[in-house]
């Protein structure tokens, strides 16, 4: 049996923590960043976990 492959995209947008919860980075950072306030734009910059509906999914497709 070949070996599992690790989903390239997923390696560039996920990580794992150390107690194998996703971390992801928001959306909407990217660009019309002059519209939005300061405050927001910082908050966005902080990293967050993903959805606990989507942890099991994306684990799959980052282990490889």
């Amino acid at each position: 049996m070949p070996k599992m492959k690790s989903c390239s995209a997923a390696k560039k947008r996920f990580r794992l923590t150390g107690t194998k919860k996703v971390k992801r980075s928001k959306a909407n950072t990217s660009h019309i960043l002059t519209k939005k306030r300061p405050k927001r734009k910082r908050h966005l910059r902080t990293a967050t976990t993903a959805s606990s509906v989507d942890e099991k999914r994306l684990r799959r497709l980052l282990q490889g």
